[in-house]
């Protein structure tokens, strides 16, 4: 017997919570990776890692508090912990995977098109994992079509985030993003979920508990937010993290890179900015002695680039200091 499926037991309030908690994940693994791929200086790897912590925290939050929403009429749901659990674990590891390819390598196609994949994948087999969790008195199944249409989804939004994150740099180009990848990763999961449909099992299979999908998700939710809040927190005081001030446009720091491309990258290419402390117009100069018979002298100071300006004439020099002391002679 086919069961009858609501995916939306508490109207509008799931589909928007879940909403909020994808652009949550997203703007701050956005923000994260950004800072890792600007900044060589900053621990690069705990970036990164914290990135892929809230991406997929997020996106796994998304999930179960849009399935908060999700019954089945005379079929009462439970969840396994140990796949829930899994599930975030799959999430967290394979978004990492991304995040670390292109933040080591670069906004280059073949990296945004392979961590975009991986990524991809990952938000996929965290939905489909999740839905294998479920416990209820029938049978999943899916379509095979809608199927394949979510895991696409997945990966253009996985790659397009990945893109994002080495190429904004604008705190309100950055929100933006978080917005369209938080409309993309809800979208995945509830065309997902369009593919499901329940052949409910006999009565003999007796539902087990009656408790309520908030009673038993809620629990499980609050480690992954609370993590979300901490995360939000330690971006809030960051400056670069959120006003997404580009590296290349602060002075002095000699390491900047250009949009895109890891610092040791751009190192190596030889794209980093100048030192402005090797250019002065008043910092250095010469001065120079000379005495003739009633004690005339002569001095002179000129600024230069230290690095750049040529070894002085000694030869040159003597002569010029021999004509002036002439002049002064003759007065």
């Amino acid at each position: 017997m086919q069961g009858t499926i609501d995916g939306f037991s508490y109207g509008i309030v799931t589909p928007l919570a879940a909403y909020v908690m994808a652009c949550l994940g997203a703007a701050l693994g956005l923000r994260c990776t950004t800072r890792s791929v600007r900044n060589n200086q900053s621990f690069k790897a705990g970036w990164l890692a914290m990135g892929a912590t809230a991406i997929g925290s997020g996106i796994w939050t998304m999930h179960f508090i849009a399935m908060i929403g999700f019954s089945v009429d005379g079929a009462p749901i439970t969840y396994d912990p140990p796949i829930t659990f899994a599930s975030l674990a799959v999430a967290i590891v394979m978004v990492g995977i991304g995040i670390f390819i292109v933040g080591y390598r670069g906004a280059t196609t073949m990296a945004l098109v392979t961590g975009g994949t991986i990524t991809g994948l990952g938000v996929a087999s965290m939905h489909y994992l999740g839905m294998a969790g479920m416990r209820l008195r029938g049978t999943l199944q899916y379509d095979t079509t809608t199927v394949t249409l979510s895991v696409i989804i997945a990966v253009v939004a996985a790659t397009a985030a990945l893109w994002a994150a080495v190429s904004i740099h604008g705190f309100l180009a950055s929100l933006g993003a978080s917005l369209v990848m938080g409309v993309a990763v809800t979208g995945m999961h509830y065309t997902g979920m369009a593919a499901v449909s329940v052949h409910l099992h006999g009565a003999s299979g007796a539902a087990r508990g009656g408790e309520s999908a908030v009673a038993l998700l809620l629990p499980m939710l609050i480690g992954p937010l609370a993590f979300l809040l901490i995360a939000g927190v330690v971006v809030m005081f960051d400056p670069l993290l959120v006003m997404g001030q580009p590296e290349w446009e602060r002075s002095g720091t000699g390491t900047a890179s250009a949009p895109g491309i890891p610092a040791e990258s751009a190192r190596r290419a030889g794209m980093v900015t100048a030192d402005p402390a090797r250019f002065s117009g008043h910092g250095h100069a010469h001065g120079q002695h000379h005495g003739h018979g009633g004690g005339t002298g002569y001095g002179y100071g000129h600024g230069f680039d230290s690095a750049a300006a040529p070894a002085p004439d000694p030869v040159a020099d003597e002569g010029a200091l021999r004509r002036r002391s002439q002049q002064y002679d003759g007065w």
